[in-house]
Formats: structure tokens, C-alpha cells, sequence
């Protein structure tokens, strides 16, 4: 019963240095959404002003010119770009998003159909699990503090291969945040640019290259920061689902430790009565032999 006791004791200390650890967790994440949430808020009224002059730009170019990342074409090689996190403990963050990825590429006859890239660790890493083709044969790691400078190499290299014709579209797969407790699995069609969506206002540019050079220098940057103002949506949610999955595991922690401690005290209290039926019943045969003299 002693060891009993001690294992059950040695449960509750490990169990309680396990809440500790997640409830610090969560802290720690709970104040990276705020940071990522606002971030990621700003950079959304950037993306509306930059969006309103590519549109604006876009409308004054000749009828007869069509940019290849507007120009439609033959689908014949897909290129998915996944955006998942470089640590676990997220909940479902990263398994939905290769659960959807899963379901899309069923839809292609063969892996010649499809290229697939990820940032991320976690991502890099279920590609070269799953042999899938890849478009970036390197991890790219995403940090909480998102800058741009690190996801550049890989967002240039699918703009080039698109504008080489070697890829006819880009899909990006990530979970958009919704709020604090809800994170969708989102397919984005970033390429061919279908519409670009900003308000046109009654204002002119002077082009002292042209339109066409313009937008030739112009719309890969608006690509590139597409797919940043994405990466800073999936870190929102990254850093949500981390604060949620946190919680979960300190309240269910706090639960098994009440648990552990009930059932501590009844195995103590049994051990308390069975020394105390053990001392009367000593007692009582002391207290019977004397009364036989």
C-alpha cells in the first residue's frame, strides 16, 4: 500500500509540473495572438492601398496587353504551396491542412499533374515523407516575428516557374483566421491573378517606363505580398489553435490531478484506519490477556 501511495504521489507531482508547463505555454501564446492578430490587421489596410493602385494600373493598360500572371491557360501542372508552422503542439493546425491537401490532389490522375512546396518545417518535412514532387528542395522556416526576407527565395521561385510556363497555376493552402476559436483550411487561387480586387479612384499615374514595364516589375511584388499578408493570417491561427491546445491540455492536467488526489486521500484514509484497527485490535489482546490472569 506504502508504494502504492508513493506512485500515486509521484503521478500528482508530474502531473502538476505538467500544467505548469502548459498553462505557461498558453500565457505565452495568448499574448503572440494579440501581437500576430494586430500585425496581421495592419498589413490587411496596407494590402487594400496596394491593391488600389495595381488595380488602378491594371485598368489603364491596352486592351491588347494581358500580363502573363493575368493570363489564363490550359491547366496542365498544378503548384500547391501549403503554409504550416515549424513547431507541434497546435492541435489539428498542421494535420488539417495535410488532411485537406490529401483530398485536393486525389483529383489528379498522377504526381505529373502536381508540385507541391511548403513553408514551414512541419510541411517541408510531410512532403519528403510522402514523396510527393517538390517545387523547393529546402526547408523554409517561418518565425513567429514573420519577415518577409525568409519566404522570399521560395515565393520567387513559383512566380518564375509560372512565368516559365511550367507551372499554369498556384493554390495556396493555410488556415485562415477567423477569430480566436474558429480557423478554416482555405484554398487561395493566387495564380493566374484572376481579379484584382482595390477601388480605382479617378486619379492618373505618369509612367515614365510605361505601363507594361510597370507592371512587369509590379505585379510579382503584389504576388510576393499576397502570399506574406497569408503567411501573417496562418501565424494568427497558428499561434490561436497553440493558445487553445494549451488550455486543453492544462484543464484536462487540473483534472487529472483532482483525480489523482482523490484517490490519494481514500488510499491514505484506508491505510489511516487499517493502522487504527491494527492499534485497538493490538490493545484488546493485550487488554483480554491481562483480564485471563
Amino acid at each position: 500500500m506504502a508504494n502504492s501511495l508513493r506512485q500515486v504521489q509521484s503521478r500528482i507531482n508530474s502531473t502538476k509540473s505538467t500544467a505548469q508547463i502548459t498553462k505557461a505555454m498558453y500565457m505565452v501564446s495568448q499574448s503572440k495572438v494579440k501581437k500576430a492578430e494586430k500585425t496581421y490587421k495592419s498589413y490587411k489596410d496596407f494590402m487594400a492601398r496596394i491593391a488600389s493602385m495595381v488595380a488602378q494600373i491594371v485598368s489603364k493598360a491596352d486592351d491588347e496587353y494581358l500580363h502573363p500572371l493575368l493570363k489564363e491557360r490550359t491547366v496542365n501542372k498544378t503548384a500547391y504551396l501549403i503554409i504550416t508552422s515549424d513547431k507541434g503542439l497546435a492541435g489539428s493546425y498542421n494535420s488539417s491542412i495535410f488532411k485537406a491537401l490529401e483530398e485536393r490532389l486525389k483529383c489528379h490522375k498522377s504526381n505529373d499533374e502536381f508540385i507541391v512546396g511548403a513553408i514551414g518545417k512541419q510541411g517541408f518535412s510531410y512532403i519528403k515523407k510522402r514523396k510527393y514532387p517538390i517545387m523547393y528542395n529546402e526547408a523554409t522556416l517561418v518565425r513567429d516575428d514573420v519577415v518577409f526576407v525568409d519566404i522570399e527565395p521560395i515565393t520567387k521561385k513559383f512566380i518564375d516557374e509560372y512565368l516559365s510556363n511550367r507551372i499554369d497555376k498556384l493554390v495556396i493552402v493555410y488556415n485562415h483566421f477567423v477569430n480566436s476559436l474558429t480557423q478554416e483550411v482555405t484554398f487561395e487561387e493566387l495564380l493566374p491573378i484572376k481579379k484584382v480586387d482595390g477601388d480605382i479612384k479617378p486619379i492618373d499615374f505618369v509612367y515614365e517606363n510605361g505601363i507594361e514595364k510597370t507592371l512587369d516589375l509590379l505585379l510579382p511584388l503584389y504576388v510576393k505580398d499576397i502570399i506574406y499578408g497569408i503567411i501573417l493570417d496562418a501565424k494568427t491561427s497558428e499561434h490561436s489553435m497553440r493558445m487553445n491546445s494549451m488550455k486543453n491540455a492544462t484543464d484536462n492536467a487540473n483534472d487529472v490531478i483532482a483525480k489523482l488526489e482523490l484517490l490519494y486521500n481514500r488510499a491514505r484514509q484506508a491505510v489511516v484506519t487499517n493502522e487504527l484497527i491494527d492499534i485497538i485490535g493490538g490493545a484488546n489482546a493485550i487488554g483480554g490477556d491481562d483480564s485471563d490472569r
